[in-house]
């Protein structure tokens, strides 16, 4: 099914909400209001939400049919809470939540008050400029409604297709789990890279970046095409000399990044181990070696 065209309110205008009701718009919904309050929302209104007004919270939620909650995961229980203790929810509203944490467990309040609750996270990394929209299309969306009711369950999925992405039914009881797998993988992949980059940087290396792409690409195509059969590298193959280097110079030069190492050394013998790739033996020498540490 697909919804009418609405009147959409965005709270507020951060990087998710601008582009997500620029996406709405693009698919021929009215955006009729926003919040925003930092300069950075502001200007980002002005060029994703072109025209619209910055209104209070509780003004767009009056202006608006379809309410976008584009707020950080430990601040959407309060503002639910607070907005509902000022009546400002309405039967017939279709309130929308991006957090990916949260289900739509969330959104008890609202609908008490007779709305209809949804929780839509997309599962991309947001830059709040117009390049979003384009990634839209490439872009699945993890949905929750309440478990019985198919048309709420239908309405996510038919706004979700409206703003190019794919939809992907999450259960509520699955949500923390799905966002720790989420923010596992991508988070720390960022945190990961910055750290390679430094390493890279520090010793002498330059254009680390056209160096490591090609190779994290690669990486990652072969690790969601073959999973642990893209396991390679020392760890992999039980080459402990080179590992003990590694931790060696990592702890010389890099003391904060060599924990890390190992941490993610240990998983990846765990893995390998468990794949068949690296045998009882050489697991054996490496659990030893990460357990005493560099010398």
């Amino acid at each position: 099914m697909r919804p009418a065209r609405l009147a959409v309110g965005v709270v507020s205008a951060g990087r998710v909400g601008s582009v997500l009701g620029a996406a709405l718009a693009r698919a021929g919904h009215n955006v009729v209001a926003a919040s925003g309050i930092s300069a950075a929302s502001v200007e980002r209104a002005e060029r994703l939400l072109p025209g619209v007004p910055l209104l209070p919270p509780d003004e767009v939620l009056e202006a608006a049919d379809l309410v976008l909650l584009a707020v950080p995961d430990d601040t959407l229980p309060g503002l639910v809470s607070g907005l509902a203790a000022t009546k400002a929810w309405r039967p017939g509203q279709i309130v929308i939540h991006t957090s990916g944490a949260h289900g739509v467990g969330v959104l008890d309040p609202v609908a008490e008050a007779g709305a209809l609750p949804l929780a839509l996270h997309p599962v991309m990394t947001f830059t709040g400029r117009e390049e979003d929209l384009q990634r839209m299309a490439a872009c699945t969306v993890g949905i929750t409604a309440a478990p019985d009711d198919e048309a709420a369950w239908n309405v996510g999925e038919a706004l979700t297709v409206e703003m190019g992405g794919e939809p992907v039914r999450v259960p509520e009881a699955a949500r923390p789990l799905y966002h720790a797998a989420l923010a596992h993988g991508a988070n720390n992949l960022v945190t990961l890279v910055a750290d390679c980059l430094d390493l890279l940087g520090g010793a002498g290396i330059a254009n680390a970046e056209r160096m490591l792409g090609p190779l994290l690409s690669a990486a990652l195509d072969n690790a969601l095409r073959h999973g642990d059969r893209a396991l390679t590298g020392p760890v992999a193959r039980g080459d402990t000399g080179t590992v003990r280097k590694h931790l060696a110079v990592l702890a010389e030069a890099a003391p904060e990044i060599e924990p890390c190492y190992s941490a993610l050394a240990r998983r990846t013998a765990a893995r390998a181990s468990a794949a068949g790739l690296l045998g009882a033996e050489a697991a054996a020498e490496l659990s030893e070696l990460l357990d005493e540490g560099p010398k």
